[in-house]
């Protein structure tokens, strides 16, 4: 199927599939920049807040260790889950596999990539972690000195780039590379 068509079941004219809208050279470019914000995201600070000259400024792994020193240890290790171990995972294996697409050679271990990455969609909310960082920016922006820093635009583009690659668009690696699913 080319770029552009789509196939509908005849009876009640469900979309069935699309033509792809990228190739793999085009998917794997983005999974490494997708790599590239993951680390901006991590290392640069998401926000930063300011009042009668204390400054305090926290990135996201700064974040889920807060978390962890006080009784919600819990949620912290849940956010550790959405917002950085499983992107990590998700773009680790998303560039795995279509370094050996672009090769035209099937990954080693490629039906537990595909199949991990099929469970890690659902896990990786950095959709959500973004919305309550901009929640809480515009919450204490009334109180505080509030900027918003690096990290923060690097999640925002990394969030777009994970849904751009991680979607649908993957599972054609199935049919591509010939391997048959069990």
């Amino acid at each position: 199927m080319n770029k552009g068509e789509s196939a509908y079941c005849l009876r009640c004219a469900a979309v069935l599939d699309r033509g792809h809208r990228m190739s793999i050279e085009q998917m794997l470019a983005l999974s490494i920049a997708a790599g590239i914000m993951f680390i901006f995201a991590n290392v640069f600070p998401v926000i930063s807040i300011s009042m009668k000259g204390l400054y305090n400024e926290v990135t996201l792994w700064g974040s889920v260790q807060a978390l962890a020193h006080g009784q919600i240890t819990l949620i912290a290790l849940v956010a550790g889950l959405a917002i950085i171990l499983a992107p990590a995972l998700q773009i680790a294996l998303l560039f795995w596999v279509l370094v050996h697409a672009h090769r035209n050679e099937i990954a080693p271990g490629f039906k537990t990539c595909m199949r991990t990455l099929e469970h890690l969609r659902p896990w990786s909310m950095l959709e959500v972690c973004l919305l309550g960082i901009l929640v809480a920016i515009i919450k204490l922006a009334g109180m505080l000195d509030v900027h918003p820093g690096a990290g923060l635009w690097a999640m925002g583009m990394l969030m777009v780039l994970i849904l751009l690659i991680a979607g649908k668009d993957i599972r054609r690696l199935w049919t591509e590379l010939g391997v048959e699913p069990e």
